[in-house]
């Protein structure tokens, strides 16, 4: 037998009910945007269109720099010469008979292992001290002999360099064998660093390489170094070269794919990417009306005039059923540290409400 009107009707209001007290995944859009414009508030709410995204864009960075710093290409100006703490080892021929430098029985004097001084000198018998430094093994080599023809006329020299310290680059970490590598020539390359140290980790999640070469650091993404041959630059003396992850995140809440902290895949990452990137948003309960992009600028960045955040903390709102609120998700960048938060639809509660009455209709057909 059929279940009465009556007792139908009974069951719809308890499952009504039921529904409107159904726990949710994530919040409505229209309860964090009413908050945001009470008159009192430190939150701004911006909707995001084409129109201003252009604008958005010039507004301080959150997060981080806003890109990464990487040198030109051009050679290393400072390598494959003689630096303070380089070492150098002479052979000095002579054919005479009473030679001031060899022994009767010998034509040539070894010296070796002399650090270059630093005032970049090294010590040549009865020479004295000799400039060295800044100069190529072969321009040192002639000076040397030079030198010395005004005591020993015949002599011949030959010079061999190994580079110091200060001639030599420091892979830290990130590759498979970290070191000092001496450079062999002025054009050195990072790639060719990288290969000698056996490669990045293969480890390591988005690879950043960093070089800090004096009091300035630059950086750059792994990927972005191995495709663009122009970013392949030459190495100096003392730098130091550090392979690390990427540590750039989002966040991702609400009625996406997943909730999580959601790592930066490429330099610079779009609403809409993070996004797909986060699992897209969940088929049915998100609102694609009220993704929301939560973001905290720097103390001094509010701007009044217009030209910056008006507050401090702001949530930008994004409409995803619109094509220029979709041409303006495409352009938005995420910052470090922003939350994309997907609110939850409004109709979510009365879609379970129609589900449930579904299942009650179907169950009273089978009693």
């Amino acid at each position: 037998m059929r279940f009465s009107l009556k007792i139908l009707m009974a069951l719809v209001m308890v499952l009504t009910a039921a529904a409107c007290n159904t726990p949710r995944g994530a919040a409505i859009q229209r309860e964090i945007v009413r908050e945001g414009k009470q008159t009192n508030n430190d939150i701004a709410i911006v909707p995001v269109t084409r129109a201003n995204v252009p604008a958005i864009r010039t507004w301080p960075v959150t997060g981080w720099s806003g890109q990464y710093h990487w040198l030109s290409n051009g050679k290393g100006p400072a390598s494959n010469v003689i630096r303070t703490g380089d070492f150098i080892d002479l052979v000095i021929w002579d054919s005479q008979d009473n030679s001031l430098l060899t022994a009767p029985t010998e034509k040539n004097v070894n010296i070796q292992g002399l650090t270059v001084s630093p005032d970049g000198t090294i010590f040549v018998p009865y020479v004295d001290e000799v400039v060295v430094r800044g100069l190529t093994t072969d321009d040192a080599r002639r000076k040397i002999q030079s030198d010395l023809e005004m005591i020993v006329p015949s002599a011949q020299v030959q010079l061999a360099h190994r580079p110091g310290q200060s001639n030599s680059v420091d892979v830290v970490r990130g590759v498979r064998q970290p070191g000092s590598y001496p450079l062999p020539g002025r054009d050195y390359t990072i790639l060719s660093l990288l290969s000698q140290a056996g490669g990045v980790d293969s480890s390591l999640r988005n690879p950043v390489v960093r070089l800090i070469r004096g009091s300035q650091s630059y950086e750059i993404r792994a990927e972005a170094l191995f495709e663009d041959a122009s970013r392949n630059i030459a190495l100096r003396g003392d730098d130091k070269v550090i392979v690390e992850e990427d540590d750039r995140y989002f966040i991702a809440l609400g009625a996406t794919g997943s909730e999580r902290l959601v790592y930066f895949e490429k330099e610079y990452i779009t609403a809409l990417e993070a996004i797909s990137i986060s699992g897209g948003l969940a088929d049915n309960t998100a609102d694609p009306k009220g993704v929301l992009i939560l973001r905290e600028y720097p103390e001094g960045s509010v701007r009044p005039d217009g030209t910056g955040p008006e507050k401090r903390q702001v949530v930008f709102t994004l409409d995803l059923t619109s094509a220029d609120g979709l041409f303006a998700a495409r352009n938005f960048e995420i910052n470090p540290n922003d939350t994309v938060l997907a609110t939850e639809s409004p109709l979510s509660p009365t879609r379970t409400i129609l589900a449930l009455l579904t299942s009650a209709v179907l169950l009273s057909d089978k009693i």
